[in-house]
């Protein structure tokens, strides 16, 4: 099992009158390389839930674990580094570097410069289709560009997940199906986790999380098979 979350609650305000749930009695074990899509309105919890499975918010109950160890339970810069090492991440926006090359910026999370890491990131750009713009800056590059060099950065260092917050709603579109269709290419060797409102970029997800003030409101199955 890759994650697991028992009878989490995110609550804030805690012993205010009015407490507002981020996370609500959330029981759900996700398991296998596939496309996950989030869906809700905006406040419904969506984004809690990614940063809850990625270990960034502890839960005020519950527990959440990865690969059988409860975030919890370990260190700070023991989870840290299962971000580092095992986790990448899109988010809306794409916080590339701006006075840094896209291949410069592909290389940040492996703070490695060597001949071989510059040889790998070319490929993943290549398989991107941007192996023609390594020496360009990030403002000489098209939105739809710009994240497909963060989907670049998140690859480098061969994550088994990739977290994606809202990874096209700065994008038209066009470039939304796009990054999306990347995305989709790696599915079958890692687990995608999408947070999104919008539903026309998940057609080629496996399972939707649909999700209401803080709860999992229902799981849409679109491949058969179990979450």
């Amino acid at each position: 099992m890759i994650f697991k979350m028992e009878n989490v609650n995110l609550v804030y305000d805690i012993g205010k009158e009015m407490q507002t749930y981020a996370l609500k009695d959330i029981n759900l074990s996700i398991d296998g390389n596939r496309l996950i899509g989030i869906m809700g309105p905006s406040g419904g919890g969506k984004s809690s839930l990614l940063y809850a499975l990625a270990g960034f918010k502890i839960p005020t109950s519950g527990e959440v674990y990865y690969e059988e160890k409860d975030y919890s339970k370990i260190s700070t810069a023991k989870s840290a580094d299962i971000r580092k090492k095992e986790f990448g991440f899109i988010f809306q926006r794409h916080f590339l570097i701006d006075y840094m090359t896209v291949l410069e910026n592909v290389l940040v999370p492996i703070n490695n410069d060597s001949s071989e890491a510059k040889n790998k990131a070319i490929s993943i750009l290549k398989e991107l289709g941007l192996e023609h713009l390594i020496n360009k800056k990030p403002y000489q590059l098209s939105g739809g560009q710009r994240q497909r060099v963060a989907i670049a950065r998140a690859l480098i260092t061969d994550p088994k997940v990739i977290f994606a917050d809202e990874p096209t709603a700065a994008l038209d579109h066009k470039s939304a199906i796009e990054v999306m269709n990347f995305l989709e290419n790696y599915k079958k060797d890692k687990l995608i986790i999408v947070v999104t409102h919008d539903s026309s970029i998940l057609k080629d997800a496996d399972y939707i999380i649909n999700m209401m003030d803080g709860a999992i409101e229902s799981i849409d199955n679109k491949k058969g098979g179990i979450l």
